[in-house]
């Protein structure tokens, strides 16, 4: 990056974001950048972004800081997505079950049930559905690069008993982040969802706010979740990951060569951090019995065949559209 590309850059980027350049620059960088996320410090993908932050940081001769934000320190999930939108923050990890509240079809990597395992995943979301998906994202006028992060697929845990049937979720006070999808997928197997931000889950489970919640095991690790729950059942019932998001008007005023030294780094962070999270899960369950939960089995076909009975894929084929769940049943064969 030369000084004329960088002069270019303060003088258009002191009339669009004026606050995000009063950021006292302690470190010499010519150009400060703020991401975030929701994630402990301790997660593997706080951790690798972390490290494509510092690789932009020597690529760039240290002219460009991106400081990271872990732990929802600037805020709960809406909080940073506003914050993204206005400009006051310029990345961003953010769900897609979760930005289904902005934009609809970014939820259907996580529909109930769906996904065989990560073969299956991942062909898809480097491929036409998430090419589908972030097409979706990009009309909102956000930037959303390439490569999914991983959050693992979830599990049901539970401070009264083990959740192995569908039964078992009825009347269950659970608490779900905030999406539509989420609060839906519950309700078809007559529990009691709660949306609940990440930053209060904890307290809200110590304090029987809610009874139950589902996680996948390195955040029901990395959160000690483990501390205020007894019984955990390995349903895999949904993925859910992180598509990393930026400021549009921002990352248009950052020269061509800084976009692609950011891009490639946090693409390939990715996945670094998708090997990190398969590793993980190899040795987690272990470690989360030796934490102290009660680890069950389930049939998930006995999950899905209640989903099904319900109506519950039928009403999301058609909130999601033709196109996006022919995409979608291309990889996953017919769940509906």
């Amino acid at each position: 990056m030369d000084r004329r590309s960088l002069l270019k850059l303060t003088v258009q980027t002191a009339v669009c974001a004026p606050s995000v350049l009063r950021i006292p620059n302690v470190h010499g960088a010519e150009l400060v950048l703020k991401y975030a996320n929701n994630f402990p410090a301790t997660h593997p993908l706080s951790i690798r972004a972390s490290e494509a932050a510092e690789r932009v940081h020597l690529e760039t001769s240290g002219k460009v800081e991106i400081r990271v934000f872990p732990s929802s320190q600037l805020g709960g999930d809406m909080d940073m997505l506003s914050q993204l939108r206005s400009g006051a923050l310029e990345f961003l990890s953010f769900s897609p079950l979760v930005l289904s509240t902005l934009v609809p079809e970014a939820a259907i990597s996580g529909i109930g049930f769906a996904w065989s395992g990560y073969d299956q995943l991942w062909s898809a979301l480097d491929g036409r559905l998430g090419e589908h998906v972030r097409g979706q994202i990009e009309k909102t006028g956000l930037v959303v690069f390439e490569k999914a992060w991983d959050n693992g697929f979830r599990h049901m845990t539970s401070n009264i008993a083990p959740i192995v049937t569908p039964n078992d979720l009825r009347g269950l006070k659970i608490r779900v982040p905030p999406s539509p999808l989420w609060t839906s997928i519950f309700r078809a197997f007559g529990a009691s969802p709660t949306s609940i931000s990440f930053a209060e889950l904890y307290t809200a489970l110590q304090t029987r706010i809610v009874d139950a919640e589902e996680n996948p095991f390195a955040i029901i690790k990395a959160a000690k979740l483990y501390e205020v729950q007894r019984y955990l059942s390995k349903t895999n019932h949904m993925w859910d990951g992180y598509w990393l998001l930026a400021n549009r008007r921002r990352w248009n005023a950052l020269p061509v060569d800084v976009q692609e030294v950011i891009r490639r780094n946090f693409n390939q962070s990715a996945l670094d951090q998708r090997k990190d999270i398969a590793g993980q899960n190899a040795s987690l369950e272990a470690e989360l019995t030796a934490d102290g939960l009660k680890i069950s089995d389930v049939e998930a076909m006995t999950f899905r065949n209640v989903l099904q009975k319900t109506g519950f894929y039928k009403e999301w084929r058609q909130k999601f559209g033709e196109e996006a769940w022919q995409i979608l049943e291309n990889y996953t064969g017919p769940i509906s």
